[in-house]
Order: C-alpha cells, then sequence, then structure tokens
C-alpha cells in the first residue's frame, strides 16, 4: 500500500506559518492534484512529503509507516522538479539509470529497468542523445523516467510542465495520465494551472495561505464549490460574481439581480441571507436569451477564438460579466445582449463567502 496521510501538518519558517495544519488523505493509487495560486504553500506541502523540508509539527505516514522524521531516501518517494535537473554530459541512459548507480544496483537491472522506462516513455530511440540534443518535452520525459526506474512507492511532481510551451504541456498532460493508468501508482501532483487540475486529477486539493480549502473530485469543485475562493479559481474563465439582496419566500430564496429581476433558488433546510453573493459560471448563461430569467447587457469586449466566442458584458448597475457563447456569435462592442440565466445553475454565498446555494446541473 502507497498511501499517504497527513495530520495536523504544520511548517513555520520562524515566526512565519506557511502551512497551516493540514489533514489530508490520499488513497493508495490516486492521482492528487494540489493547486492553488502562487505562494499558497503547495510547493512546500510537497516537499514535506518528500522530505525536503522537515514538518514542523504534526505527522507524515506513507503506507501506513510513520515517515515524520524519516530520511528522503528511506521514504520510498520519488520527486520530478520544475526544471529537469540532467546532466548535459551523460546520454540518455545514464541520466536515467543514474540514481540506481549511486545506490549501488548492477549494470543489468540499471539496464532492464531503463529500459522499461525508456519504452513506457517513448524514449527508445533517444537513449544515447544528450539533453542538449533533445527538446523540452524529450527532457521532461527523461526526468520522469529517472522517478520511474527507482520504483516508488509514490510519485511527487512540482509543477514539471511550466517550463512547456502550450502545445508540449497539452501532449504531455495526455502522457502523464496514462503514465499514471499504466503504473497504478499514487502521484501527488503540483500546479497552479487549474486547467491542469482539472483534467489530470481523481482528487484535487485547493490550497490557500497554507490551508485547504476544499479536497473532492474535478467535478465536485466545479458543480459544488464549498466557498468563493474555490469557486472562483475552479473554472475557466472564472464564475461570475454579483453583489445581490436575498430573502427567504417558503422554501424558496428570491435573489434580485440587476435591471430589475429576480430569480427563485431552492434553499436549503432553514436558509436565511440578505447580503449575498450570486455566482453564476459563463459557460452556463445563454447569450441566446434563454432561461428561466433574462438580464440586459451591453457587450464591452468580444474575443472571437473559433471554437467559442467570450463577452465580457456590463449589466444595468454598472457590474461587469463574462459569457461564454457559441464560436460563430457575433455580437460586438456596443451591441444590447439578452442575456439567460436557470436557476440550477446559479450559486449563492454567503457575507462569509460560503456556499449556501450550489446549483446542480447533474440532476
Amino acid at each position: 500500500m502507497a498511501d499517504v496521510s497527513l495530520r495536523n501538518v504544520k511548517k513555520e519558517f520562524g515566526a512565519l506559518s506557511v502551512i497551516k495544519g493540514v489533514d489530508l488523505d490520499v488513497k493508495d493509487g490516486e492521482f492528487c492534484v494540489f493547486v492553488g495560486p502562487s505562494g499558497c504553500g503547495k510547493s512546500t506541502l510537497l516537499r514535506m512529503i518528500a522530505g525536503l523540508e522537515q514538518i514542523t509539527s504534526g505527522a507524515l505516514s506513507i503506507g501506513g509507516q510513520d515517515m515524520t522524521k524519516i530520511g528522503p531516501s528511506e521514504r520510498g518517494v520519488a520527486m520530478v522538479f520544475q526544471s529537469y535537473a540532467l546532466y548535459p554530459h551523460m546520454s540518455v541512459a545514464e541520466n536515467i539509470g543514474f540514481g540506481l548507480k549511486m545506490t549501488g544496483h548492477s549494470k543489468d537491472i540499471i539496464a532492464e529497468r531503463t529500459a522499461t522506462a525508456a519504452k513506457m516513455l517513448q524514449l527508445d530511440a533517444l537513449l544515447q542523445r544528450k539533453p542538449g540534443q533533445l527538446s523540452g518535452g524529450q527532457r521532461q520525459r527523461v526526468a520522469i523516467g529517472r522517478a520511474i526506474v527507482r520504483n516508488p512507492e509514490v510519485f511527487l511532481f512540482d509543477e514539471p510542465l511550466s517550463n512547456l510551451d502550450a502545445a508540449l504541456r497539452v501532449q504531455m498532460r495526455s502522457e502523464l495520465s496514462k503514465l499514471h493508468q499504466d503504473l497504478k501508482a499514487t502521484m501527488i501532483y503540483v500546479t497552479h494551472d487549474q486547467v491542469e487540475a482539472m483534467t489530470m486529477a481523481d482528487k484535487i486539493v485547493v490550497l490557500s495561505a497554507g490551508k485547504i480549502e476544499q479536497v473532492g473530485t474535478p467535478l465536485e469543485l466545479y458543480h459544488r464549490p464549498a466557498n468563493l475562493f474555490v469557486a472562483g479559481f475552479i473554472g475557466s474563465p472564472k464564475m461570475n460574481f454579483l453583489k445581490v439582496t436575498a430573502k427567504a419566500e417558503g422554501s424558496k430564496i428570491n435573489v434580485a439581480l440587476p435591471g430589475g429581476v429576480s430569480l427563485l433558488l431552492d434553499a436549503p433546510d432553514g436558509a436565511t441571507i440578505s447580503d449575498a453573493t450570486f455566482g453564476v459560471r459563463p459557460e452556463h448563461i445563454s447569450a441566446a436569451g434563454e432561461g428561466d430569467v433574462v438580464i440586459e447587457g451591453t457587450v464591452r469586449l468580444a474575443e472571437y477564438l473559433g471554437s467559442e466566442t467570450l463577452f465580457f458584458v456590463t449589466l444595468a448597475d454598472g457590474s461587469d460579466i463574462s459569457v461564454k457563447a457559441d464560436g460563430l456569435a457575433s455580437a460586438k462592442p456596443g451591441d444590447t445582449l439578452r442575456l439567460g440565466i436557470n436557476a440550477k445553475s446559479c450559486h449563492l454565498f454567503n457575507k462569509d463567502g460560503h456556499a449556501v446555494i450550489n446549483g446542480d446541473l447533474t440532476r
């Protein structure tokens, strides 16, 4: 078993608290992604799991064994860094097998594991090349191969695709997902790119200022964000937020939207709310004016992307929202759009930023 468990893990640098009490379980064979803005502590948390940063307090176990005080080399983990860190004077084969050579493995074992990893990563024809003769994506695969040959219980990835161009990032995302399926290994992956998190993860851990905001599957976080931070971070473009007034009406909450229209949302038992933040995703607004309510706005900016069009619209009260429309939508800046909104796609957050209502499009 290669499950990873953290219990009230904290990290402090002097008086500065970086990780503020993290409790987390990563199951055996799970692809878990740490995501959050720069400076939220995700890389620090990964380095604590790797043993590269000491844990100030709390406990870490890997495979059921307490690893809190154990050195990095004895934790059964392998880490792939943002920088490839390849030896320029060594061939691809030598780079992949170098760690095994340093730990005293025989030449036969090194050759066998190197060949297996190279085949898995489509590096067979490149084994005699030097890093300077490789593309960025090929170098990243060599760094991953160096981790694979160690047969670790847990793979740790620290923003491994951030140095690649957009096309290579997409390709490497699919290759890493396939690698996870082939190896069936536990993988923990750090990124600030929520698209990477959504496309690769079994489980996403959203971090902010050293604390976990929410843990869940990609679709759980997309459809049922726990608070404003998660709702705004997961999804691209991010969710639209409008300051609104709301009042309970029996089993419903009546939300007053800009333009003098109201929308009735199903209320959870005992919900009482006045000042609130209304949330709806750009892709859940109809630029054709179809929905439970219709609001009007003026197009401020349009981005024609071919497969879709993004409209940035100013509403009657001066607030701005974004709308994701069909690629054939042809409205221009200055045009008036009638925007349709369905109640089941909407979210409502209280004055503390916690979700009171999550729209449920899955029903």
